[in-house]
């Protein structure tokens, strides 16, 4: 006699029908056709949830860029006054800083300033 397993085949197989809801036509109706459709969407899941991290980074960047050069330093010599400085705060601060709060973000500056001022005196 042929055993199927039907209860755990069953829930495998709703469960895979479930993540594909919402999905178009067989997509979302067969099993075969859902199952390629979730790995495929899974796989870009997982990708994508990497990318982001770059993409806000690069936002980040220009947006500290962009307040730095209004402040008179281009974006690589402010960040290396800032670690000249030891200053120890990451991109996604400096950049919410730069758009909300201009006082703040002049400190920085003032404090890049300083620290490369510093470094080069230090070199001569």
């Amino acid at each position: 006699m042929r055993v199927t397993n039907a209860p755990a085949s069953r829930k495998r197989r709703k469960k895979m029908l479930q993540l594909a809801k919402g999905f178009r036509l067989k997509r979302s109706k067969l099993y075969r056709y859902a199952s390629d459709a979730v790995d495929h969407g899974l796989k870009y899941a997982y990708r994508d949830r990497r990318a982001k991290k770059r993409t806000f980074r690069g936002l980040w960047q220009i947006r500290i860029n962009a307040a730095a050069r209004s402040a008179g330093l281009t974006y690589s010599r402010f960040i290396e006054g800032l670690k000249a400085a030891q200053v120890s705060l990451d991109r996604k601060l400096i950049a919410d800083l730069a758009a909300t709060d201009v006082a703040a973000f002049a400190e920085l500056v003032k404090v890049a300033r300083g620290a490369l001022d510093s470094k080069r005196t230090a070199k001569a």
